[in-house]
């Protein structure tokens, strides 16, 4: 298995979630986000969810956020008519259920997706634009990893934190 190219990487850390909001919302405004292909990795509770539900917040989703881990799959409509797919793969158990799924068309499609638990799926899906490694420390704080993999996500990461 091939690994992505790194273009750019990022620590950063997140003192509460009102710091990840905020990098939340600096993502929602860069140039190019929804087209933008996003993985979040890291263990139960560290907040990829959280971080999920602020940015969709930040580019204009309403109603009700709810995590996929169930349903695999969230979408959702953007105020201007884009799309997003929430992808949650924590409860596979065999990379071909993606395939047979039938997510290869959902990637396929212009939109943002973002995906957690992408580990699950193999090395099935396609290279992300930016992957943020997310990881709880005591209290609120968390270490996140930003990784951009294409000119997109290193756009995204200068966009965001200059």
């Amino acid at each position: 298995m091939s690994h992505p190219p790194i273009l750019e990487t990022r620590a950063l850390t997140w003192a509460d979630e009102a710091a990840c909001a905020g990098f939340a919302r600096g993502l929602a405004r860069a140039p190019g986000i929804t087209a933008a292909g996003i993985e979040l990795v890291g263990p139960l509770g560290a907040g990829k969810t959280t971080f999920v539900r602020h940015l969709l917040r930040a580019l204009g989703v309403q109603g009700r956020i709810k995590s996929p881990t169930y349903a695999v799959l969230e979408p959702h409509q953007l105020p201007d008519g884009g799309t997003v797919a929430h992808f949650d793969f924590y409860r596979f158990s065999d990379p071909r259920e993606w395939a047979d799924a039938g997510f290869r068309d959902v990637f396929a499609k212009p939109g943002l997706k973002i995906t957690e638990w992408p580990e699950l799926a193999g090395g099935l899906l396609p290279v992300p634009d930016l992957r943020l490694a997310i990881e709880a420390l005591d209290g609120d704080f968390r270490h996140v990893i930003a990784t951009a993999h294409t000119p997109l996500g290193a756009e995204l990461l200068v966009a965001v934190l200059g």
